[in-house]
């Protein structure tokens, strides 16, 4: 890659012109690295539902054209000035979340966001004690993959002839310690958020939802002492 450094490349990419249109493969070139910035050569990029929600323009601020594709791993091919951390050859893992360094957001160490670079940005899990973890989703197929991860049980809503915080519930006494929903979906953000135990539990939304929808739930699910909590990109700071 050293014969790269320092000139525009050239590299296929899959781009997105207009919202829900067919994406395009296509060539496009890559500049060298500004100041404090890092240009990799991506190996791999896997398809987040993420993607798609900003492919069909749901997203706060529609940009197109647009390349998509933000789970990714490469090799850094160069590094400008000022980097430090990085030299060509390492093998990284991008991510998203750019920080300034400068504002309120980055110098916190409860957040990972920032107020410059801000980002507006299928399944959900359910954690009941050390021993149980539920894997909640329209595809039972999925089961037996999802054992090799932990899943110990799993729930088909579509199989379910009530809504599956009743059936949640019974399964666990009461609810579940913890609940993740990362579909973006608004009526499984609000079924997470009514599976978590009174008292204790916690519920995690990590899916992005459309724009115009509404998280609505009764203030006595928050008075009995549950938790929402969002995050973005896991809370992970570079």
């Amino acid at each position: 890659m050293s014969s790269t450094v320092g000139q525009v490349i050239r590299c296929k990419a899959v781009v997105a012109w207009e919202a829900g249109k067919p994406l395009v493969i296509e060539e496009i070139e890559v500049a060298p690295p500004h100041k404090m910035e890092v240009r990799l050569k991506i190996i791999f990029t896997s398809l987040c539902h993420t993607d798609v929600y900003f492919w069909e323009a749901k997203g706060q601020n529609p940009v197109f054209p647009r390349i998509l594709g933000h789970e990714a791993g490469g090799i850094v091919e160069s590094v400008g000035e000022g980097v430090t951390d990085l030299e060509a050859g390492d093998h990284v893992l991008p991510v998203f979340t750019g920080e300034c360094k400068e504002c309120a957001h980055y110098k916190s160490e409860e957040s990972n966001m920032c107020n410059l670079l801000r980002i507006n940005t299928d399944r959900g899990v359910m954690i009941h004690d050390e021993k149980s973890i539920i894997d909640v989703d329209v595809n039972s197929s999925r089961f037996e993959h999802a054992k090799k991860f932990g899943v110990t049980e799993f729930v088909n809503p579509k199989e379910c002839k009530k809504p599956v915080q009743e059936v949640i519930a019974e399964m666990t006494d009461g609810g579940v310690d913890s609940s993740v929903e990362c579909t973006g979906n608004i009526d499984a953000m609000i079924s997470a958020f009514k599976c978590v135990h009174d008292g204790w539990g916690v519920t995690v939304l990590v899916g992005v939802p459309h724009k115009d929808v509404v998280f609505k739930t009764h203030p006595v699910n928050l008075l009995n002492e549950r938790t929402l909590k969002g995050t973005f990109f896991e809370n992970y700071k570079p």
